[in-house]
């Protein structure tokens, strides 16, 4: 029987696409561009590692190579804005989720589009819909257009010491937040020891560790659906004053406590608790860097009154506007091999944490990586707003940073210190236009 002509079309064409699939490499995708060099920044962070560790086998099948200049996070933003104002070198965006609108609007980054609809560049296994949603849009994506794939993928979890907390007659971590300071405080902190350590470091750390992860769970907010300040709502005050409260069952000192810090006091038995980066669970579990070893354990964040709000940061890599031709699909290979399907296993043993769903439902692979559990509940219910994602993030977090380590070091009250901060903020947002009518509410 002899096809209809459309239904021939229609399955000729199915036959060339799936050839085209079967055709497709990596190598001879990337044989134009051989020689090719990219730029790009990295933090010393373990998913950089990873990559790291990783990336002779990418640079041995495309013959591109890959430059990385590795540098705190503090000094991440100010380098790469410094350099694509200046038209420099850099190929590749590297992109905190409070960055990406700042990224975009000043037309620094590429839409992926560019190269999805290329199919010399495009492999056909790249499966943008396996990445879980919440954290392909919130690192990746602005005013519904795509720019970037998350490589660095954070949610924020407990850590605990299991030995310690059955040593003080808990058989669990605490389920609320609440519980955590009225209960379990008072149980552990003793013999020079502590419950808690929440990082609030004054820099991002204080902004999105501390600050705002006492917000959401509490039912608060930094605004309000008309982009004013919602720190003197109930809930705001509410979470604002917790994590004053809390203070007496962490460790001295703790507004200086960074990533590094806070992590060092889990791994060496100082404090029996934190919520963390789900990035750290490789530095916690590494008996090099670690004491706890089976008493290693992980839940999701606690519930607050409003909820399990968990803390949500990342990272994505985008191809630099800056770049030339060559440069953009070299950059646009690599970005896509890092955070592909069929290397997020490997990077996941590597010490990264990729955004791919389906690694997470490999048999065995939640068994073998503890944290996987909490860290899928957190991606599927999370907070995609956990920090404002609007361009004049950077300057309100200065803001926060400054009177948020002052209301824990008690130089301010909560109240006139949420107000300051509400003030300050809002004639940022009125300067950029969002009460004028100028700019959009929703980002």
């Amino acid at each position: 029987m002899k096809l209809k002509p459309m239904a021939s079309a229609l399955a000729l064409a199915a036959v060339a696409a799936a050839s085209q699939a079967q055709a497709w490499s990596l190598e001879e995708a990337a044989a134009p561009y051989a020689g090719t060099e990219v730029n790009v920044v990295f933090l010393d962070r373990p998913g950089y590692a990873a990559i790291r560790e990783m990336l002779p086998e990418f640079e041995a099948a495309t013959g591109i190579k890959i430059n990385i200049t590795t540098m705190p996070y503090e000094n991440a933003l100010g380098e790469q804005v410094r350099d694509f104002v200046a038209g420099g070198d850099l190929d590749i965006a590297l992109i905190d989720l409070v960055w990406i609108g700042n990224f975009a609007e000043n037309g620094w980054i590429v839409p992926i589009d560019e190269f999805t609809s290329n199919p010399d560049l495009a492999d056909p296994d790249l499966d943008i819909a396996d990445f879980f949603p919440l954290v392909l849009n919130a690192f990746g994506a602005w005013n519904g257009v795509t720019y970037g794939l998350p490589l660095d993928n954070y949610s924020g979890l407990m850590f605990y010491n299991r030995c310690m907390l059955e040593e003080a007659g808990f058989d669990g971590p605490p389920a609320t937040w609440q519980e955590l300071k009225d209960v379990y405080g008072p149980a552990l902190t003793k013999d020079g020891k502590y419950a808690f350590a929440l990082q609030s470091k004054r820099n991002e750390t204080q902004s999105a560790d501390s600050f705002a992860r006492v917000l959401w769970p509490f039912g608060g907010s930094f605004l309000d659906a008309n982009f004013r300040s919602n720190l003197d709502s109930p809930e705001s005050q509410a979470g604002l004053q917790f994590r004053q409260d809390l203070m007496a069952y962490m460790p001295d000192g703790i507004v200086a406590y960074d990533h590094a810090e806070t992590v060092n006091a889990l791994a060496q038995g100082d404090v029996a608790m934190i919520t963390e980066w789900s990035a750290f669970y490789s530095t916690l579990a590494n008996p090099e860097t670690s004491t706890l070893g089976d008493c290693l354990a992980i839940a999701p964040e606690p519930m607050g009154p409003a909820g399990r709000k968990p803390a949500l940061g990342g990272f994505s890599l985008a191809v630099a506007e800056q770049a030339d031709e060559a440069e953009r699909a070299a950059a646009w290979l690599f970005i896509q091999w890092a955070t592909s399907k069929a290397n997020a296993e490997t990077y996941l043993r590597k010490g990264g944490v990729p955004a791919r769903q389906s690694v997470y439902q490999t048999p065995g692979i939640a068994d073998e990586f503890p944290f996987v559990n909490a860290l899928v509940e957190s991606w599927q219910d999370g907070v995609p707003e956990f920090r404002p994602r609007f361009a004049e993030w950077p300057e309100i977090t200065e803001i926060v940073q400054e009177w948020g380590t002052k209301m824990m070091l008690g130089e301010v009250s909560i109240e006139d210190g949420a107000r300051e901060i509400g003030t300050r903020m809002e004639a940022i947002l009125e300067e950029a236009g969002y009460y004028s009518g100028d700019k959009p509410l929703a980002q």
